[in-house]
């Protein structure tokens, strides 16, 4: 497999075995997760046990200090077994990453999350709101804290909550009046006034359970709010975000080898050998790998860049610019892979169709196209402008 070229480091080769081992696990599975709509909790369980949910804490915090590039690799890895499984399990290392490589909360905030997260805490952020949109779009949120005593009260609620049935905490955007900030709470899950709202019914990504967090009074100490914001959190440069991405790709190269394989099995009787043999077939055989090889050089190439500290501070664009590309070419991919294959894609029985859902979603993940599009492009024209 191409991919294997990426696996650079004894430490990448270690996990990817690792990893690898829960293949025919969650490759088993993930037919009912989507089927039933149900949270793969045995799937992330497994992980957490692994000790794969603690591998982007710092080492000095008692992690691994896994980097964007081994991240991309072990994410494309579970994307290619189970989409919602390593899209839900993502964010939670996203998250974990990039609060210590940001280092925004205060050193005894730190402290205390890294050993929840050593005993299995699992995080996300929940941000997202009916009436806002995107966050990455700058609206304020309409969840609101306010000062109680030492403390603070938190009303609101939250949509596009992933892994909402297994999340230990959520670091909860709030609009703080007393500040004109927006802020972020960091919430377990076990605090009075939070419940879940189900109303995930979708036909891409159904197994992540995304769910409505309704905070309704939820009171919380003054300790726990772990970062105060100026302006919108899309404005601020996350490699992190590359766990989304890598989630796609594999999901893509999950599509390309069901279809491959098919094709070198499937022997009508119209022709001799395989359908592999034709040249139509061989056309789309040869355009799956070659948006695959694109996809996977460009994703790995910015992480890479984003990894080291020299080059970390030009890589802006480039990081929307991976998501674009690995999502759209997945897209493409998979639409491939079905038209290879013919009308069994579209059987429920086949994983093709579930393939082909679950890719849409990730039109919807931050950053959209759009947005993407017309910051390259402003970012040239202001380029230009300053040579003048």
């Amino acid at each position: 497999m191409t991919k294997s070229l990426f696996a650079t480091s004894e430490f990448q080769r270690d996990w990817l075995q690792k990893l690898e081992a829960l293949r025919t696990d969650f490759e088993g599975s993930a037919k009912a997760t989507d089927e039933e709509a149900r949270f793969p909790q045995q799937n992330i369980q497994q992980l957490v046990d692994l000790g794969y949910t603690s591998l982007t804490l710092p080492k000095e915090y008692g992690g691994a200090g896994c980097s964007i590039a081994d991240l991309v690799l072990f994410q494309e890895t579970l994307g290619s077994m189970d989409g919602a499984t390593a899209l839900s399990i993502g964010w939670h290392q996203g998250v974990v990453g990039e609060i210590y490589e940001k280092r925004q909360w205060t050193e005894d905030q730190l402290a205390f999350f890294a050993e929840e997260v050593k005993k299995g805490a699992v995080v996300n952020r929940a941000v997202s709101e009916a009436q806002t949109g995107s966050p990455t779009r700058g609206g304020r949120p309409g969840t609101q804290a306010v000062r109680k005593g030492s403390g603070w009260v938190i009303s609101g609620e939250k949509n596009f909550t992933t892994m909402s049935p297994y999340l230990t905490y959520f670091l909860v955007g709030t609009w703080i009046e007393e500040k004109k900030a927006m802020g972020f709470f960091l919430v377990h899950r076990d605090t009075p006034g939070i419940s879940i709202r189900e109303n995930w019914h979708v036909i891409g990504m159904r197994g992540t359970e995304s769910h409505n967090l309704v905070l309704d009074e939820v009171e919380v100490a003054d300790e726990r709010l772990v970062e105060v914001q100026q302006g919108p959190r899309g404005n601020k440069v996350n490699g992190w975000a590359l766990h989304i991405p890598s989630t796609y790709l594999g999901i893509a190269q999950a599509a390309r080898d069901y279809a491959v394989k098919f094709a070198t099995e499937h022997s009508p009787n119209s022709i001799e050998g395989t359908i592999s043999d034709l040249p139509n077939v061989q056309t789309l055989i040869g355009q799956m790998d070659l948006e695959m090889m694109q996809s996977r050089y460009m994703i790995y190439g910015i992480a890479r860049s984003y990894d080291d500290e020299v080059t970390r501070a030009l890589v802006s664009h480039e990081l929307g610019a991976a998501k674009y590309t690995v999502v759209n070419h997945a897209i493409t991919t998979i639409d491939k892979a079905m038209r290879l294959v013919g009308a069994k894609s579209l059987n429920l029985d086949c994983p093709l169709q579930r393939y082909y859902r679950d890719v849409r979603a990730g039109l919807h993940n931050p950053p959209m196209d759009d947005m993407t599009i017309s910051k390259i492009a402003k970012a040239a024209i202001e380029e230009m402008k300053s040579h003048r």
